[in-house]
């Protein structure tokens, strides 16, 4: 059955198709025949009961420089929508939760994903906090005097806004550096917003484990799939005619012990997912009709 999607983002001509999950999202959906719309959240109206949007058709592919055709404005009452995804880019600020509660008008007869109130009861630097173990040691304050006793504590750490994005307002601060009660005085003079301050070693600790763990996992998926003969070279050791076949009974011992390598790194990863409510490689797509859609909780990775 195909679905009608609306796909509420930032503007598609600055995207970077290589990295961006939203075009990867509807070059999926548009593949399994589901008709796109395109609009910003300042296109985003309700009016008379009525949530509407100025949207236009999209079509899309996987060519830089002309990645996307859109046809002309045309005024769409998200409510005969499908499927509505909220995919535009922080930051948390005002506008961003109003869009959810006017989207929240039309959920879940058609489907926002993801839901509009659960996106407004988990910013992302505030839910984590849910996880200690899974984090730095963290302060979220706006006294100086916790700030300070902080600082006192970790030596080196890291400055930022609450509720910024893309690495934009985050500062350093190493133990001799004079420029704390400034940088406090800027981002109050900004927002009457806490700040977000973090140990420093512990989280560049934790982010190099976390990008060598993904490094390990794509170095051993790419040696599980050659030795299931998905590649079909003889790199590890056995002949391209046996790799061709794909059986799995004659991997070498190096390849058994890839494999559960590779499993053992996924099941971490799935631990870690299912303490934060996620789903991990389920695939599960687009719902085929209104009843199915009703029935599940789709999260955004």
């Amino acid at each position: 059955m195909a679905l009608a999607v609306a796909i509420q983002m930032d503007p598609i001509e600055r995207i970077d198709i290589d990295v961006d999950s939203t075009f990867a999202m509807a070059l999926e959906a548009q593949k399994r025949g589901h008709a796109l719309w395109h609009y910003l959240v300042r296109d985003l109206t309700f009016a008379h009961g009525k949530v509407r949007a100025q949207a236009r058709k999209l079509s899309v592919r996987r060519e830089k420089g002309n990645h996307f055709t859109l046809g002309p404005v045309e005024t769409v009452d998200l409510r005969r929508m499908d499927v509505v995804l909220m995919r535009q880019d922080p930051p948390f600020d005002m506008a961003y939760i109003t869009a959810t509660h006017v989207l929240q008008h039309i959920h879940p007869e058609t489907l926002v994903v993801n839901d509009p109130a659960e996106v407004r009861n988990a910013p992302e630097k505030l839910f984590v906090t849910h996880f200690p173990d899974l984090m730095p040691p963290t302060l979220i304050a706006s006294d100086r005097a916790e700030i300070d006793a902080f600082r006192a504590e970790h030596k080196d750490i890291i400055v930022k806004p609450l509720f910024g994005n893309g690495g934009a307002g985050v500062f350093h601060i190493t133990p001799d550096d004079e420029n704390l009660g400034s940088l406090l005085e800027m981002f109050t003079s900004m927002s009457r917003e806490p700040v977000i301050v973090a140990d420093e070693d512990h989280g560049r600790a934790r982010a190099l484990a976390f990008v060598e763990q993904q490094r390990d996992e794509l170095i051993l998926q790419r040696r599980v799939d050659r030795g299931r003969g998905f590649v079909g070279d003889d790199e590890l050791g056995f002949s391209k005619q046996r790799a061709r076949r794909g059986d799995t009974l004659l991997l070498t011992h190096r390849q058994r012990g890839d494999v559960a390598r590779a499993e053992r790194l996924q099941t971490e990863r799935g631990e870690q997912a299912a303490r934060l409510g996620l789903g991990v490689g389920t695939g599960a797509g687009l719902a085929p009709c209104r009843e199915a859609r009703r029935q599940q909780d789709v999260v955004d990775d």
